[in-house]
């Protein structure tokens, strides 16, 4: 007995669904719209794959570029100072590093670098300690008992606290919040001026002025300070927000008031350690300059090279690495301090407990 026909046939062509390479479709070929949303999601997926792969490429491809034109760039460089025709006299190289390091046999047949000869040295020249001075501690000698270590570090000191309020003021008027353009630029261009000299040709400008030694590289060091300092206090202030600065002026202050409490409250820290930053750097550069005749340790680096006496040269440049690495210490130990979120310490704290600190340091 077969069924009465309803009109409902399960073949119908406008509802059999068939499939097509996989995906469902109608009857009339057409894929669904969920199909059709698949298929359109695979081919952004492809594209997006192509287009990194691309990418990566031509990543690939720069990186190349870029390393052969270092590469050519050094072998050009190599070839400039001459060393494919000069060739190093590692003989004589040998021989030097002898009179630098002289070496003591220990139980006749240990050899040794004979750090009494470096001592010894030290000691009679006052390097590092002058005991003649010693009783003016309370007076006018607390650099001058550290001997040509103390003259090398007052030069950088000095120069420093000399050069800051102008490095302040130039750098606070350099900023285009506070002076508008262009008229900042008569500012950023004498930093960039000062900056450009470098400091060894501000002593010689300096020694018709003072003389050859400490003073015209104190005042060279001082106008360094402005130049490099100015620029980063610039810098500091250009990345401030407008929030405090904003809140000032609503509350009817002028514009002084308005530079001292919304802006320079917010980098007083980042001054004070670039600050300390750029006394580091001063040191070192009191050390080049003393070299030249402006006295210090530089000088005497400068006075036993010309006598060929490299055991005492070599002397010399460890007094100048002990020097530099304690500046830098603690500079770099304030810094942190002023950075952190610990309980900041008082002076007095921070200089007689350094000792404890660095021992604290060396056990962990």
């Amino acid at each position: 007995m077969s069924r009465p026909d309803d009109g409902s046939d399960e073949t119908d062509s406008d509802a059999v669904i068939s499939t097509d390479g996989g995906r469902p479709t109608t009857g009339g070929g057409q894929p669904t719209a969920d199909a059709a949303d698949e298929l359109k999601r695979d081919e952004r997926l492809t594209e997006q794959f192509e287009s990194i792969r691309q990418r990566r490429r031509r990543r690939a491809i720069g990186g190349v570029a870029v390393l052969s034109l270092i590469g050519f760039i050094f072998v050009q460089g190599l070839s400039a100072i001459e060393i494919f025709t000069e060739f190093l006299n590692w003989s004589f190289f040998g021989e030097s590093l002898r009179n630098f390091f002289p070496t003591t046999e220990y139980f006749d047949a240990i050899p040794f670098i004979d750090f009494g000869q470096y001592f010894s040295y030290i000691r009679e020249e006052n390097l590092l300690f002058d005991p003649e001075v010693g009783g003016l501690i309370g007076g006018l000698g607390i650099f001058a008992i550290f001997g040509e270590a103390g003259i090398t570090l007052a030069m950088g000191v000095v120069g420093t606290i000399l050069g800051l309020p102008f490095a302040l003021l130039f750098g606070v008027l350099g900023s285009e919040r506070v002076t508008p353009f262009p008229f900042n630029f008569i500012f950023r261009g004498t930093m960039s001026f000062i900056r450009s000299i470098p400091a060894l040709v501000w002593t010689l400008i300096f020694i018709p002025l003072a003389g050859l030694g400490p003073v015209a590289a104190t005042l060279a060091i001082m106008v360094d300070t402005i130049g490099n300092l100015g620029r980063l206090f610039v810098d500091e202030l250009e990345e401030i927000s407008d929030g405090p600065i904003e809140a000032m002026e609503t509350t009817g202050a002028n514009r002084p008031q308005t530079i001292v409490f919304g802006m320079l409250s917010q980098v007083r820290t980042s001054f004070i350690a670039w600050t300390l930053y750029i006394l580091e750097i001063n040191v070192r550069i009191a050390v080049t300059v003393g070299v030249y005749g402006a006295g210090g340790l530089g000088q005497v680096v400068e006075v036993q090279q010309g006598l060929l006496n490299w055991t005492n040269m070599m002397a010399t440049l460890l007094c100048i690495f002990l020097l530099i690495i304690s500046v830098e210490l603690f500079s770099q130990r304030l810094r942190a301090r002023l950075r952190s979120d610990e309980e900041k310490m008082g002076w007095r704290e921070l200089i007689f407990g350094f000792p404890n600190r660095m021992a604290d340091s060396a056990m962990k």
